[in-house]
């Protein structure tokens, strides 16, 4: 298949790009390198061998895609391209309503009116709320604390709808849980703009000495050592799932948890880190944020049963091959 990967110059997006093309597809990239650089096009032709069609292009612009869509002919649709802070959704909720909403419509828009039948949309667990894990698809849609978890799940209601009256579309929405590690090469990973949202960027940064200390947010949860516990899934396994739901999700609108299934605590990834890499990071714990839950982890039998997906890579695998990206970064 030839697929159209909007925001795939980002962090996942970028890894799906390879994934995709180590398997035999062609991809396509569109993005405007709000949140992203240019370099990553370099690494990316480094690591497969190909030069990827490139265009930079902002998917809220209809008429710059449109052009995209008629010069490419593409088959699928991966849509990555939206602004993912939370804390700034929460401080320019207008902006993140506007880009992650219409870049989701207008792709939607396109690949009916190209007849693109395959569409992969990048959601979130954040859809959940607040809710016992293990989370399962077959939950209700709970409360978000924040404007970037609205987008995404009204976003999921826009495509929902989309397919009711396209019936004959394989339209996949996958809920990623926490994403981290990077490519094995150390040439991709993930490069926060300014001081970064999540944690596994922090804490290579810490490592390097670009920062001095880790905050922890809260020690007083109801979980194994009192910090927040999350189900961390290596970038490249994460990548290897969007090509499980392009070629084997059947026609309608399915939805699939992309996690391991297992919940690790704040304290265990930065023990894990300092034992595999050696290296020591301090930290401060410090009061909870507004908004975080105790425990987040995925239940990912639907994911195996239909679509043949588990992870491979282990916790030890992603604080190594983060800790290899963050010392490549010039």
């Amino acid at each position: 298949m030839k697929v159209l990967v909007s925001g795939g110059m980002g962090f996942i997006g970028s890894h799906t790009v390879v994934e995709l093309i180590n398997s035999g597809h062609e991809a396509v990239i569109v993005d405007n390198l709000y949140n992203s650089f240019k370099s990553v096009l370099t690494s990316l032709k480094e690591i497969t061998g190909k030069d990827i069609p490139f265009y930079d292009v902002d998917v809220t612009n209809e008429k710059e895609l449109e052009e995209v869509f008629e010069k490419e002919k593409v088959d699928a649709v991966i849509h990555f391209a939206g602004y993912k802070a939370v804390g700034e959704s929460v401080s320019k909720p207008l902006m993140y309503y506007k880009n992650n909403l219409l870049t989701t419509i207008n792709l939607a828009e396109l690949s009916q009116k190209y007849n693109v039948k395959h569409f992969i949309f990048s959601s979130s667990a954040t859809v959940y709320g607040d809710q016992e894990s293990p989370l399962k698809e077959s939950m209700r849609l709970g409360e978000t604390t924040n404007p970037y978890g609205e987008t995404k799940k009204m976003s999921e209601r826009i495509l929902t709808d989309f397919s009711k009256v396209n019936p004959d579309f394989h339209i996949v929405l996958l809920r990623y849980f926490n994403p981290i590690g990077a490519h094995e090469s150390g040439l991709i990973g993930e490069v926060p703009q300014g001081i970064p949202n999540n944690l596994m960027p922090y804490i290579t940064q810490v490592a390097s000495g670009k920062r001095e200390k880790l905050f922890v947010f809260g020690n007083d949860y109801d979980t194994k050592d009192g910090t927040g516990v999350r189900d961390y899934i290596h970038v490249v396994d994460l990548a290897k799932g969007h090509l499980a739901a392009l070629t084997k999700s059947k026609s309608g609108l399915s939805v699939y948890n992309l996690g391991t299934g297992e919940g690790v605590s704040v304290l265990e990834l930065i023990e894990t880190f300092k034992r595999v890499n050696k290296i020591d990071i301090p930290y401060e714990i410090t009061t909870r944020r507004a908004g975080d839950v105790a425990s987040v982890y995925a239940d990912g039998t639907k994911a195996l049963k239909e679509l043949g997906f588990k992870t491979k890579l282990t916790l030890e695998d992603m604080v190594r091959d983060s800790w290899n990206f963050e010392k490549n970064l010039k």
